[in-house]
């Protein structure tokens, strides 16, 4: 009897210590907390995942072909998620997490369709650059690509 309450002691306390390692500091769980917040609207959240004078930029092609790059504001960006109509419906569905990581230094891109209620938008990837400070994963830069074509 008293081997079985050890090893039950033994399997309660690995179980444990797994759970306080979940990978919530990881590169791919910040990217899926970052979406959770983005589609809840949660603007405080979502600037909690980002260093201040976070890069954010789109390319996309414009109606002569060419190449566009488009910079712009993280703070810009949290302010239109924030001005979304309650009555609008938007998701962002990601298709695979392609991750990673060296050290410090971690790349998540993300293939991704855009619905804004109930129809597609646009279609591309997501690309983020992170950085660990302190066990803590933040967002440094963010660049996506925006396409109608191909989006199956």
């Amino acid at each position: 009897m008293k081997k079985i309450i050890i090893v039950l002691l033994l399997i309660t306390n690995i179980a444990v210590f797994a759970q306080t390692n979940e990978p919530s500091e990881t590169p791919e769980r910040l990217v899926k907390d970052f979406f959770e917040a983005f589609h809840a609207q949660d603007t405080v959240k979502l600037k909690s995942f980002s260093v201040e004078g976070v890069k954010l930029e789109s390319v996309s092609i414009d109606a002569e072909g060419n190449t566009k790059l488009t910079s712009d504001d993280y703070s810009k960006f949290i302010k239109s998620i924030a001005s979304i109509p309650s009555e609008a419906t938007f998701e962002e569905k990601l298709h695979e997490f392609r991750v990673e990581r060296n050290g410090l230094l971690a790349t998540v891109t993300t293939p991704y369709s855009f619905y804004f209620n109930g129809n597609l938008s646009h279609c591309g990837v997501n690309s983020f650059q992170l950085v660990n400070f302190q066990g803590e994963w933040k967002i440094v830069y963010l660049i996506d690509t925006r396409t109608k074509k191909d989006c199956d």
